[in-house]
């Protein structure tokens, strides 16, 4: 970028800034894309900057024995939250994406010339589909499973694809973007009926701390979690590799603490996930259920106060309790943002990773929905901060911007 437009584009997103003083209230629902760090979070972390455990925890000095050993306990509270055997089969990665690439990349490339096919799910993160992509450039195969309206695989098409040529399943636990929760356990089950040899990986990153989920109970192979989306600190994801899974590294350079992922380990970071799992986990229950109230107050707030909406995703127990996806009929998503932001509301339209590129939502198109019912998609997400005057704010302000922004519409046509 030009240093012109790089001054132009941030003298307006300063205006926009400016524009926010003085708001009656902030909301914050876009935690598919990162958000606050809670409080005791953060205080956990900041020792380890500067105080203790900042070495590195390979080397045999104070600081780095310091450091290894907490990296140790971390890793330990978080095999307890997933039911894993041991701290040997958790990998830090920078994050989801990171740990959805080496658990694809890293249990395939080594079968290249024997074993060709991988199958997904049509409604997967850009992370796995575009890995899965990827690989088709190396001689393996892809087959991607459709879903119904509401976002669940079809059990019976996953049946029939896997084979003997069968090397990965990815199938994601919930769905990032319209909660939908998937019958992992019944698909581990058909994909290991058919050929106990394929390896089978989930990304459990909206399913960690979100629903029950416990990966011995479920036999996956390999297993995506992430920090931000429990209210942890970006940058620091973790992926379970089953003993005696053979995934191989996809980066090189100085091995650390772990095998599967070289470079210094991010102290602080892994601190502050082993935390933020702790605090999601303490109340487990009562904070699920008090999501989920949350969650149902949004989705029929909007029902009954906005005409033209449709619901992205299923109803009740098998939506994940944080989620709520609604396309606005009549409504660009990425104007409706703008307003609601403008108004203290902060979402993210259609899909968090393509929305910058104008292209729908896959996961929308997947599902049925029509390019203009995808662009005028909202996705929010409440945890275990929010209460109920957060929604009941949210309630207030989207009618009007909807109202708004179709009011504008509607001048634009008849003129």
């Amino acid at each position: 970028m030009k240093a012109e437009g790089f001054n132009f584009m941030i003298g307006n997103i300063k205006e926009l800034i400016k524009a926010h003083e003085g708001l009656k209230r902030e909301v914050y629902l876009d935690v598919e894309n990162g958000g606050i760090v809670a409080k005791e979070v953060l205080e956990s972390m900041l020792p380890y900057f500067n105080q203790r455990g900042y070495g590195n925890p390979t080397l045999t000095h104070k600081p780095g024995w310091e450091a290894y050993e907490t990296i140790v306990e971390s890793a330990q509270k978080i095999v307890g939250f997933l039911g894993c055997k041991s701290i040997d089969e958790i990998n830090f990665t920078p994050g989801e994406t990171e740990a959805n690439n080496l658990a694809l990349l890293g249990s395939t490339l080594r079968m290249r010339g024997r074993k060709k096919k991988i199958i997904i799910s049509e409604v997967e993160p850009l992370s796995v589909t575009y890995a899965a992509e990827m690989l088709k450039e190396y001689g393996f195969s892809l087959t991607k499973i459709p879903v119904d309206s509401e976002g669940f695989i079809n059990l019976q098409k996953l049946e029939e694809s896997v084979d003997r040529d069968t090397v990965l399943v990815s199938i994601s636990t919930v769905n990032h973007e319209i909660g939908t929760i998937q019958p992992i356990k019944e698909a581990v089950s058909i994909v290991k009926s058919k050929n106990p040899e394929v390896i089978f990986h989930t990304d459990a990153s909206d399913a960690y701390g979100k629903i029950p989920f416990n990966v011995k109970d479920l036999n996956v192979d390999l297993a995506t979690i992430s920090s931000h989306k429990i209210l942890g600190p970006r940058g620091i994801g973790a992926l379970y590799v089953k003993e005696n899974v053979n995934v191989e590294r996809i980066l090189e350079g100085q091995i650390g603490t772990q095998r599967l992922w070289p470079g210094i380990e991010n102290t602080p970071l892994i601190v502050g996930f082993a935390k933020a799992s702790e605090l999601t986990f303490q109340e487990f229950e009562a904070n699920m259920s008090r999501m989920r109230r949350l969650r149902d107050k949004l989705i029929d707030g909007i029902c009954e106060r906005i005409s033209e909406v449709k619901l992205n995703g299923p109803r009740g127990e098998k939506r994940a309790p944080d989620n709520v996806n609604i396309s606005f009929l009549k409504c660009e998503g990425e104007a409706l943002t703008i307003e609601l932001s403008l108004n203290g509301v902060y979402v993210s339209s259609g899909s968090a990773c393509t929305r910058r590129i104008l292209q729908p939502s896959h996961v929308l198109v997947a599902i049925g929905r029509k390019y203009e019912e995808a662009h005028g998609s909202i996705l929010m997400k409440v945890t275990r901060l929010h209460r109920d005057e957060d929604m009941d704010y949210v309630l207030e302000v989207i009618p009007k911007a909807v109202g708004r922004l179709r009011g504008i519409t509607g001048s634009i046509e008849a003129g």
